[in-house]
């Protein structure tokens, strides 16, 4: 028996291991032959991109709705080293340390909150990067009305204005209340620094509408129960201060002989196998490939399911000697949840605002509750179909 091995069940990863199902299904390759194995630290597929609402009922899917319909075996749990010579993963399960050979691997843990050493930044911060971190923080605003009136108790400092900063402050305004103040801080000199210059002036507009605050060209120097010091020495009271600010790539890309970008990202050749590599493709936010002839994906659900179905498939293709796909995605586009104001729809590189308001919200909800979804009926064919090879088209604009 060949195994190919899929490290992480995020968006790349999920979709790994359903499109090397399906690749295994067309040439009419069975489990006798060919394992499929996913790797993941728990037995959920995390609808990530939604931690910062406040309903977390919906934002998970367990793994064995789309695996098992599919035949593809699931591990729980961690990984935590890479032998590329013995071809052998190495992973915590149920407290054994497991060693997991593969014929061919596909490297997608993802990424994860760059954590800088800002004291008590660690002891007295909240994040939405995890589920676990969700939660946390939805436990925590659900008992800061028991508490008793202090200066920051109805207080949020969401630090980094990118563009999960933008939408965790303006769903907090809903999820403070009326009498809550929100506040938004960044080390750049403006929100959205990514955005442009045609969808910053929407930006700017919700955030003044909602009464969010801004505090730009800062950063945050402490953080202790009662806020946040900023650099330039005012002091923030808060009970709640958010980290948003900067992502980073698995460290595991460290265990890699190649050398990575300053994102800690593998580089991977348009077929999604990591350059310079035999046996081993990385997808998702841990690998930077060209999704055109100048542009390298980013990190988001967005590049990361394509990158995920191409390289399922090519794992399978590349371990039977089959032709391999390259990919190239020729559209991108930015849809931002701006809380009750509405949403930003831009399209292309340079973000030019093509809908906003509520009519870019009905395109963010339908995007954040239905087209990121794998299929959860159970049906084998309906997951294998939605696995294919392909670029999707543009998510729906309304007017």
């Amino acid at each position: 028996m060949q195994r190919i091995l899929i490290l992480g069940a995020g968006f790349a990863g999920l979709w790994a291991a359903a499109g090397a199902a399906r690749a295994l299904d067309a040439l009419g390759v069975g489990p006798d032959r060919v394992e499929v194995t996913l790797v993941n630290r728990d037995a959920w597929h995390g609808i990530r991109v939604r931690n910062y609402e406040a309903d977390l009922d919906a934002i998970r899917v367990p793994l064995a709705t789309v695996l098992d319909p599919i035949g593809v075996r699931l591990v729980d749990g961690e990984v935590t080293g890479i032998d590329l010579a013995q071809r052998s993963v190495r992973c915590m399960v149920s407290g054994t340390d497991t060693a997991l050979p593969y014929d061919r691997l596909v490297f997608a843990l993802g990424s994860g909150l760059a954590r800088p050493a800002i004291p008590g930044l660690a002891e007295h911060g909240f994040d939405i990067d995890t589920f676990a971190g969700a939660r946390r923080l939805a436990d925590h605003l659900a008992g800061l009305d028991g508490q008793p009136a202090s200066p920051g108790r109805d207080t949020v400092l969401v630090v980094g204005a990118g563009l999960t900063g933008i939408e965790a402050a303006t769903e907090m305004v809903d999820r403070i209340g009326p009498s809550g103040r929100v506040i938004l801080a960044d080390h750049a000199p403006q929100v959205g620094s990514d955005m442009g210059d045609s969808a910053r002036p929407v930006i700017e507009t919700a955030l003044a509408a909602l009464g969010v605050e801004t505090r730009m060209g800062v950063s945050v120097a402490a953080v202790d129960a009662g806020g946040a010091t900023l650099s330039t020495g005012e002091v923030i009271p808060a009970a709640t201060v958010i980290w948003c600010a900067g992502m980073r790539a698995s460290p595991l890309t460290a265990q890699f002989p190649v050398e990575r970008d300053r994102l800690g990202r593998l580089p991977v050749d348009p077929t999604l196998k990591i350059i310079g590599l035999g046996a081993e493709f990385a997808v998702g936010d841990s690998a930077r490939a060209m999704v055109d002839d100048s542009r390298a994906s980013v990190m988001s659900c967005q590049h990361s399911r394509p990158m995920g179905r191409f390289g399922g498939h090519n794992v399978v293709a590349d371990l039977l000697g089959q032709p391999l796909l390259p990919m190239r995605i020729e559209w991108y586009t930015t849809i931002l949840d701006l809380g009750s104001w509405g949403a930003v729809y831009t399209e292309g590189w340079d973000r030019q605002v093509a809908a906003q308001g509520a009519a870019a919200k009905q395109t963010k909800q339908i995007i954040n509750r239905q087209r990121i979804y794998p299929p959860l009926t159970g049906d084998r064919r309906a997951i294998l179909d939605a696995a294919a090879p392909v670029i999707q088209a543009p998510p729906q604009r309304f007017r």
